[in-house]
């Protein structure tokens, strides 16, 4: 027994001697993960829905119905389909949304004057894949999955409601914010056909309640899915779905340190980060982000052909300038005023991303898209309203 303590005491020792022989100018260095493929993943065939929230074809199509249909904005101007349409894969190419008393689509939309309505604050994320947000994690449920670039909302049913009652993407001056859903599920009741839309969907001849618009919404948002970019067939096991500089691209990938942040199935690790992105200029005041630290939240990498420009205040245009920035970050370089270098999250340290690799990255982000994806509109609206808002 003695003896057994003996050993076990040297090769404590050891161990400890061990992690001293890490030590550099009196800091401890930590063990250096070396990322590979292991560390990212398909996505899932079948979509996850909460247990409360089953999706059924009656629901999805409600929730597309109510989804392109502006009667859910205060003035009935704006569909949720405004800043998030089929054509821009459920985003827009615009670095930050006009929402109330906006017109017009794509690069041409405008505020009609006269004018009293702030521009949306942050760029619109897409919402295809949102169903998958937060997978890969051991914590994760449909339900609560994380929402919007600080995570403010948990899970698709409380998003949904979030544009509503936001004054400068779909309230405007229309009613207060605490009334604003109530308010709009009393202009649903108003139309029939939406009264026996819910019905069927819900199963009950009560009126309409915002809950049930929020999981019709939630039930629809589920539907637009895109699961099999090249990179999904290639992790399945098809070696020969990506070429081999995009292979190559994979590996720069890994090695610049990106995963640490953008891994699983969604390529994001869906944690708030610090890192100094300029704020948009078109904006009144500075974005200070969640919790006042300028940080947000990891955005996915998939389908990146469709999201531009990129980052919350839209302000980096291409993947070249994202990746060039990540450079020039990884030297200290803030390109925020209001952010010091010591507020940067600490995963900056093991950024790696060098100039002569970027192209051979993109090449690989390139395969993260899939054009597969239902683009469908409705031909009208219950409401009759124009279909999407005033965007003609």
């Amino acid at each position: 027994m003695k003896q057994q303590w003996w050993v076990w005491g040297w090769i404590g020792l050891a161990t400890w001697i061990s992690v001293l022989s890490c030590q550099t100018g009196g800091e401890r260095r930590q063990p250096v993960v070396v990322d590979d493929e292991s560390v990212l993943a398909a996505l899932p065939s079948t979509v996850p829905a909460p247990p409360d929230n089953p999706t059924t074809p009656a629901k999805a199509a409600l929730g597309r119905l109510l989804f392109f249909d502006p009667i859910l904005s205060g003035h009935k101007d704006v569909a949720c389909a405004t800043c998030h349409h089929p054509d821009f894969g459920y985003a827009e190419f615009q670095e930050v949304s006009i929402g109330v008393n906006g017109e017009g689509f794509g690069s041409r939309r405008h505020f009609r004057e006269p004018n009293n309505i702030p521009l949306v604050k942050r760029n619109s994320q897409t919402v295809l894949n949102a169903a998958f947000n937060g997978i890969g994690r051991e914590s994760f449920m449909p339900g609560k999955a994380p929402m919007f670039w600080d995570l403010r909302a948990a899970g698709l049913e409380a998003q949904a409601l979030e544009p509503i009652k936001a004054f400068e993407e779909m309230r405007g001056h229309a009613y207060e914010k605490e009334v604003a859903p109530d308010s709009v599920v009393r202009r649903l009741n108003a139309i029939p056909q939406y009264r026996r839309l819910f019905t069927e969907a819900f199963g009950t001849r009560e009126p309409i309640r915002v809950d049930q618009l929020a999981k019709a919404l939630a039930a629809y948002q589920r539907t637009l899915v895109a699961t099999n970019s090249r990179f999904d067939q290639y992790l399945r096991g098809d070696r020969q779905a990506l070429s081999e500089n995009e292979r190559e691209g994979l590996k720069l990938f890994l090695k610049s340190g990106c995963a640490k942040c953008h891994n699983g199935p969604m390529l994001s690790d869906y944690q708030l980060h610090t890192l100094g992105v300029a704020d948009n200029d078109r904006l009144p005041g500075t974005d200070a982000g969640a919790e006042n630290r300028y940080a947000f939240r990891t955005p996915s990498l998939r389908n990146l052909r469709y999201t531009a420009p990129y980052m919350h205040s839209g302000k980096l245009p291409t993947l070249q300038s994202v990746l060039e920035f990540y450079e020039d970050l990884a030297g200290r370089t803030v390109a925020n005023p209001h952010v010091k270098p010591e507020q940067l999250d600490p995963l900056i340290r093991d950024l790696r991303v060098n100039f002569r690799d970027i192209s051979l990255i993109i090449d690989f982000l390139n395969t993260l898209n899939d054009d597969h994806f239902d683009r469908t509109v409705p031909e009208r609206v219950p409401s009759g309203l124009r279909v999407g808002g005033n965007i003609n």
